[in-house]
């Protein structure tokens, strides 16, 4: 039998690979997450952008206005939208690693809506899916709506994760980069 599974279309740098800087960016991953994930082994071809993706995730995915854990649920929302299994498994893991009930995971991948979430935690859902759809769809009206649930800087990164997740999605699978190893259980 043959595998008719995509080739990824860029190889992916091993640790062995990449620059001094890139090692220690690897190492950090497999500290955080105990895997370097398969996009980092193909950005890697590019240092600069490697690390500034890496400068951009930290921040936009960490605890901050919004917990790190929902911020991941609506990565992974963004990236069922997109069709992106990378991506869904990817943020899956580190939704799961940052505290996201199992619950939780399921009703994104498919309807949050009947999932175990806070109205607010819903409606910054619903903003994802908007945005999604094109900026525009968030509407004045469904702004006000947002400013009476959140401050401005949960806005700015409930917005800014959707944003990024629809570019990450389309990354990944414009590459065929193969879905991420689970690691083992530490």
């Amino acid at each position: 039998m043959t595998d008719l599974a995509p080739k990824t279309r860029i190889p992916l740098l091993e640790r062995d690979q990449v620059s001094p800087e890139l090692a220690a960016l690897y190492d950090a991953l497999l500290q955080q997450r105990g895997v370097v994930p398969n996009m980092f082994k193909t950005i890697a071809h590019t240092p600069g952008l490697a690390a500034g993706i890496a400068a951009l995730l930290k921040p936009l995915l960490s605890d901050g206005a919004l917990a790190g854990w929902y911020k991941e649920l609506i990565a992974i929302r963004m990236s069922v939208l997109n069709g992106s299994e990378y991506a869904v498994s990817a943020h899956a893991l580190s939704a799961r690693q940052k505290g996201a009930s199992e619950d939780q995971i399921a009703a994104v991948k498919s309807d949050f809506e009947q999932g175990p979430f806070t109205q607010t935690e819903k409606l910054g859902l619903r903003c994802a899916e908007k945005i999604h759809r094109s900026g525009r769809d968030l509407d004045d009206a469904s702004f006000a709506e947002l400013k009476n649930a959140y401050n401005d800087a949960q806005i700015v990164e409930l917005i800014a994760t959707a944003a990024v997740f629809e570019f990450f999605s389309r990354f990944v699978d414009g590459l065929r980069i193969p879905v991420t190893p689970v690691p083992a259980a530490r």
